[in-house]
């Protein structure tokens, strides 16, 4: 059975099934059912939430700043900084307005969304000038690959970024062969976006389900086992609604045997070289 808990920006015992919040506040949910659905994952002990400022123009932001009402101290909350806020006074504006839509005075962990065209020597002084004045706990990246994490290094203290969000599922494996060695070699865990795909297409595939039949669970959950097979990854699912919450949280207990990991390889081959960081 996986691991249950991380360690992630000096929060420890970290559930490692996460709450993403894309597509949440571009009412193709009614608000109400999201917020209830992020609230049932704090029940549940999904303790973090995963949102960004470019997440409908802040309207998952929001989202997540309703649920929190009265229970922020729940959470380990997370948001990311699109890379044209990403100058020395833009991330801090940019903070600020994240911060009064999520209706609190801090961040536990703050994300470059992508690379971008601001040297990452401002980015990363900007992030540390948060940290200081206890507006962030931690910072991180998003959409870096093993060259991106390189050039980082020349630029920030040792240790200081504490996780790489990337896209991760069995359709888009190529983080194996270069990024999730890197990121374990700096002790770095990996945040994996979309684990179990987009569109539904990833959870029709014959083999999926023939897996998610001998254990008796859906297809979705155990595409999110399978990204959680490795202790240093944290999934990030989106859930709307409270059957899909409890779904997602169930995932952990599955324990995928020999035989599974053999047919989920075959019918989706882990790279054999380098492959291009793929993102959504």
């Amino acid at each position: 059975m996986p691991t249950a808990t991380i360690r992630l920006g000096g929060a420890s015992d970290l559930f490692r099934v996460g709450q993403g919040t894309w597509r949440m506040g571009e009412n193709r949910t009614p608000r109400g059912a999201e917020v209830r659905a992020v609230r049932f994952g704090l029940d549940l002990g999904m303790t973090l939430i995963d949102t960004a400022e470019m997440y409908g123009d802040g309207a998952a932001e929001e989202v997540v700043g309703e649920a929190l009402l009265g229970r922020r101290e729940e959470a380990f909350l997370v948001s990311k900084v699109l890379p044209s806020n990403a100058t020395r006074r833009g991330v801090a504006a940019a903070c600020r307005r994240s911060l009064r839509r999520l209706r609190t005075d801090r961040l536990d962990l703050y994300l470059l969304h992508w690379p971008g065209g601001v040297p990452l020597a401002e980015t990363v002084e900007a992030f540390e000038t948060l940290q200081d004045e206890g507006l962030i706990a931690a910072w991180g990246v998003s959409n870096f690959d093993v060259d991106d994490l390189e050039e980082l290094a020349e630029v920030a203290p040792p240790g200081r970024c504490v996780t790489d969000q990337v896209l991760y599922n069995l359709d888009y494996r190529g983080i194996e062969h270069d990024l999730l060695p890197a990121a374990a070699g700096r002790k770095m865990p990996v945040m994996a976006y979309s684990p179990v795909g987009q569109g539904g297409h990833l959870l029709h595939h014959p083999v999926l389900s023939e897996v998610a039949g001998r254990h008796g669970r859906t297809p979705a959950q155990i595409a999110l086992a399978w990204t959680l097979r490795d202790p240093n990854v944290v999934s990030i699912p989106k859930a709307s609604d409270e059957t899909h919450v409890r779904d997602n949280v169930a995932a952990m207990d599955i324990e995928l045997l020999p035989e599974d990991l053999e047919a989920l390889d075959e019918a989706f081959p882990p790279p054999r070289s380098k492959v291009p960081l793929a993102m959504l």
